[in-house]
């Protein structure tokens, strides 16, 4: 039997394959391009500031003109998007890219992942000169070294409780309701076990419990009263925050991935997620301390500034699982791509940096700590 800690695991619960974690299908999204071509490009996204393209109308062809990737939809007007903009593109479901298309993202090694409709992952391209055997070599020699996966463990176990602590206390600050107080302090001990643990299994017993409190309080913080979350659950979803939050980790692990290949990394190879089948571990790993910043959050901001209402969630006869509608959709991706375009403080940089080049620093920071042996420190969102 597979042994793994899913990427969705809040608490007591089973394996799962985050590509499949929102289904069953993707909505068409709607793009903020300020340009006169917005109102024919409707249902792919892009803007100056994004750094992903995101194709999700079907039969939209992208193809190469000098500089640029000219993105085309039936009898619609092109969009022109400068190649030296896009660090990943997100292909869903039946998309066609010419072969110059493919050529030039070989050559300036930006990742292009393949995805079903719903968001399930086919695939992705990358040039084989960003793969680099010297450094998979290490990571396969750590996977022996208890204590480096030890360590590595509870620097990502420490930064994804701290920063879920750290969202519960700026969000109860004025409210101070006691049972989100009760979970603060619950978390706080869990985070001062994690120095006393001295095996993986322990430290996964620390994240799920402490999981379990986070989301006990997260769901006090829903305000919008024609909302409701009381268990954290997938595979189906079962109520709309679920389906926000899962949605929100599989764009988030999306990102993740895409560094991780541009690295030269494997992403097979993580350290606090294992198991016997090939899945992308070490992606698993590093998203873990930005679901609170930036996915939780925003699902509260959502939610409790009543951008959806419940008419924006359909449930599917067959799996009784609760999805966004496809209108709902492409509000839900321009709000993340707005959240991955916000600026935070980062210790490796002086001046402030979007959430997206935060998540690109923190893979070389991993890559740093698997080459020179320097502790891996975690990202941790100032208060």
């Amino acid at each position: 039997m597979e042994q793994v800690i899913s990427p969705e695991r809040d608490g007591n619960e089973n394996i799962a394959d985050i590509a499949t974690l929102h289904q069953p299908f993707l909505a068409e999204v709607e793009s903020s391009v300020d340009t006169e071509e917005n109102s024919t490009f409707q249902k792919n996204i892009f803007h100056q500031e994004m750094a992903a393209i995101y194709l999700i109308e079907q039969g939209t062809n992208i193809y190469k003109d000098y500089q640029r990737f000219i993105i085309h939809v039936s009898e619609k007007p092109k969009l022109e998007i400068p190649i030296r903009e896009v660090e990943q593109i997100l292909v869903f479901g039946n998309i066609q890219l010419s072969t110059p298309v493919i050529q030039i993202c070989l050559q300036e090694q930006i990742p292009v992942l393949f995805l079903s409709q719903s968001g399930q992952y086919y695939g992705h391209l990358w040039s084989s000169e960003s793969r680099h055997l010297n450094i998979e070599l290490v990571q396969i020699e750590k996977r022996s070294n208890a204590r480096f996966q030890l360590n590595i463990s509870k620097a990502i176990v420490y930064g994804k409780l701290t920063n879920s602590k750290q969202l519960l206390l700026r969000l109860n600050r004025k409210r101070k309701e006691v049972d989100i107080e009760t979970a603060i302090s619950g978390i706080s001990q869990d985070i001062e076990a994690l120095e006393l643990t001295n095996d993986l299994d322990t430290l996964r017993g620390y994240e799920g419990v402490a999981a379990a409190r986070y989301f006990r309080a997260f769901s006090k913080l829903i305000t919008n009263p024609k909302f409701e979350f009381s268990l954290r659950n997938r595979q189906p979803p079962t109520d709309p925050i679920n389906s926000l939050l899962s949605f929100g980790y599989t764009l988030l692990f999306n990102n993740v991935l895409s560094f991780i290949i541009v690295e030269g990394l494997s992403p097979y190879l993580g350290n606090f997620h294992y198991g016997e089948h090939q899945k992308f571990y070490l992606a698993f790993d590093l998203m873990e301390e930005f679901r609170s910043p930036i996915v939780d959050s925003l699902v509260l901001k959502i939610i409790n500034t009543a951008v959806f209402k419940p008419q924006d969630f359909d449930i599917v006869p067959k799996t009784q699982g609760v999805y966004l509608n496809q209108l709902a959709r492409r509000v839900f991706i321009k709000y993340f791509e707005n959240r991955m375009n916000e600026e935070s403080s980062h210790p490796d940089l002086q001046s402030q940096v979007t959430y997206r080049h935060i998540i690109q620093l923190q893979v070389r920071r991993y890559k740093h700590s698997l080459l020179s042996g320097v502790p891996y420190e975690p990202f941790l969102r100032a208060m």
